[in-house]
């Protein structure tokens, strides 16, 4: 899979559980932290995940 289309399918996700945040009356500020600590941990998790092996 490439680190592409992991990140589309991981902002599908986010964008999801914003508006579920949004409708649920979730202040903007913790909207705002949660998504930056998820955006972090997507790409932590999309780099690990699409990276080559190394030749040994």
């Amino acid at each position: 899979m490439s680190f592409a289309l992991y990140m589309v399918g991981f902002a599908i996700f986010l964008g999801g559980l914003i508006w579920a945040a949004v409708v649920a009356g979730v202040p903007q500020l913790y909207i705002g932290i949660g998504t930056l600590i998820l955006l972090g941990i997507g790409i932590f998790s999309a780099v690990a995940r699409t990276r080559s092996k190394d030749p040994s």
